[in-house]
């Protein structure tokens, strides 16, 4: 299989083109490379499906993100690898073309019946965010109707050619000098209609189900990024393909884990002495609970201790950030009097001044007496 081309080549435009400049280029490439204008030509409609797929990373704000920095790969992360065919593209831009093509080159009257996208919430653990993990989910959907098969006929019917616009789909009126054409008002555009109706679906070719459905959600994915599980949508009618379900993904907090890109930061508490005289402790670890970790004696409040490569899974399985390890060193302040009575020596010793052990009255009153 042949690698794939750098999307912005495909394109035509740099690295740095704006919104506008890349639907542009798309456009030329789109017109060049359309099915209709090159009937029969299987390499151009491979270009036509390369340019949508360029066009579809490239002017999407999060997968353009993820194609600059981790390639090809990254735009699987958010659940987008490709399409399968030109029809594939029709039904997924929608109106694109329609605004892109002034609805010409062979009308495509079956996309109107595409279905609609859903979207939806998914809240997931902090380790599941980071490990990766699936998820069981329940989606209120419309599918193709079981009976019909998505005709929308009755078993035995089939759909007749609409004779107000004979299978059209537009009628065209005359108004003076112009010549306006619209949306057939008795078949919808569709062409055709269904003088027997299937009574699972009304003759709309779709029913309402509950679809189970399993949602794979990829190690290192943050906090209100989006999942496309294509097809997965509402289905579509007159055998129309299906839209698509975007998840959005909610990552609960881990009071243990502040989460800075692929890099994580972690408080860690350690006595006075253990950050004086060094020590090993037990410090949070992403995917062991815990492992040990020993900190050096002289060990300073907020110093930050870093442990390479033991963060976040970058997307795409090309390394991990790193954990940065906060220190906040707390201070005892139920000693007893032989406790206080060594940290007094110790300080004598180093010739560090510390409070006075007598009181506030006592002091006083001693001055007074001398």
């Amino acid at each position: 299989m042949a690698a794939k081309r750098d999307y912005y080549e495909v394109l035509g435009v740099s690295k740095d083109a704006s919104a506008a400049e890349v639907k542009k280029a798309y456009r030329k490439k789109a017109l060049e490379f359309h099915p209709d204008r090159n009937p029969g030509d299987a390499a151009a409609e491979e270009s036509f499906k390369e340019a949508a797929e360029a066009f579809e990373v490239v002017s999407d704000d999060q997968k353009r993100q993820l194609y600059d920095q981790f390639g090809h790969e990254g735009p699987k992360q958010a659940g987008f690898s490709g399409f399968r065919g030109s029809d594939e593209v029709f039904s997924h831009f929608g109106d694109l073309f329609a605004d892109l093509f002034g609805g010409g080159f062979g009308g495509r009257r079956s996309d109107s019946g595409r279905g609609a996208d859903l979207r939806m919430r998914l809240e997931v653990s902090f380790a599941d965010a980071i490990n990766g993990s699936e998820r069981e989910i329940t989606v209120p959907r419309k599918q193709v109707c079981d009976t019909c098969t998505g005709t929308g006929c009755a078993e035995g019917s089939r759909p007749k050619s609409c004779g107000y616009c004979q299978g059209r789909g537009q009628v065209v009126h005359r108004q003076g000098f112009f010549t306006v054409q619209t949306t057939c008002p008795k078949c919808r555009g569709e062409g055709q209609t269904i003088t027997d109706p299937c009574r699972t679906c009304s003759g709309t070719g779709v029913q309402q189900v509950e679809s189970e459905l399993t949602i794979k959600i990829p190690a290192g994915v943050d906090h209100g990024q989006t999942l496309r599980v294509q097809g997965a949508g509402q289905g579509g009618t007159r055998g129309a393909p299906s839209g698509s379900l975007y998840v959005q993904i909610l990552v609960a907090e881990d009071e243990r884990f502040v989460r800075e890109e692929f890099d994580v930061h972690t408080p860690v508490e350690i006595t006075m002495l253990q950050a004086s005289l060094g020590c090993v402790i037990d410090v949070p670890d992403l995917f062991d609970e815990e492992v040990e970790y020993e900190f050096d004696p002289g060990t300073q409040p907020g110093e930050v201790f870093v442990r390479k490569g033991k963060g976040i899974p970058v997307l795409g399985g090309r390394g991990r950030g790193d954990q940065h390890l906060h220190v906040k060193v707390k201070i005892p302040t139920d000693l007893d009097s032989p406790a206080i009575e060594s940290l007094r020596a110790l300080a004598e010793a180093r010739g560090e001044p510390v409070a006075d052990p007598r009181g506030f009255f006592e002091k006083v009153l001693g001055r007074k007496r001398s």
